[in-house]
């Protein structure tokens, strides 16, 4: 079952969602081929700090952190990839590493990909390394309100 804050969330937005299960996998392409996804609509959610400020990274699975671009596209002085050390009592009911991409639920702000705004549908961790979600991308898009940003390379 995703996470119950997640689930509630979704629920009280009327939001259409499908929950997949898979196997147990802990890399964004090792889930995409799980559950047979393709790996960039595969939304991974990444822990950055913003000069010392936590916020979410999320970008297609396939893709990497452009750290530099990521820090000039918000204006810090400095951006760095957060440890799990620092985060994760951050996400009480999620396995640390498969937080669902909605930063709102954990007041931190979120930044997506450009290149995953361009696909009608995502999936992503739903708390736990067996679970996905997927749903519209508009209707995650209206209920995260995530700056949309080019910071991710192929």
């Amino acid at each position: 079952m995703p996470a119950k804050r997640l689930k509630k969330f979704l629920d009280d937005n009327n939001i259409q969602y499908e929950t997949i299960s898979h196997s147990q996998a802990f890399t964004a392409q090792k889930i995409a081929a799980s559950a047979h996804i393709p790996g960039k609509e595969l939304a991974k959610t990444v822990i950055v700090k913003f000069d010392g400020r936590m916020a979410m990274a999320v970008l297609p699975g396939s893709y990497r952190i452009d750290l530099k671009t990521l820090r000039e596209v918000t204006g810090s002085n400095n951006v760095e990839l957060a440890t799990e050390e620092e985060f994760k009592n951050m996400f009480p009911e999620c396995v640390t590493g498969a937080m669902p991409p909605f930063g709102n639920l954990y007041d931190m702000e979120v930044y997506v990909s450009a290149s995953l705004a361009e696909d009608k549908e995502i999936a992503f961790n739903a708390g736990s390394h067996t679970e996905l979600i997927r749903m519209s991308f508009d209707d995650f898009k209206r209920l995260v309100n995530p700056y949309i940003e080019t910071f991710a390379i192929h």
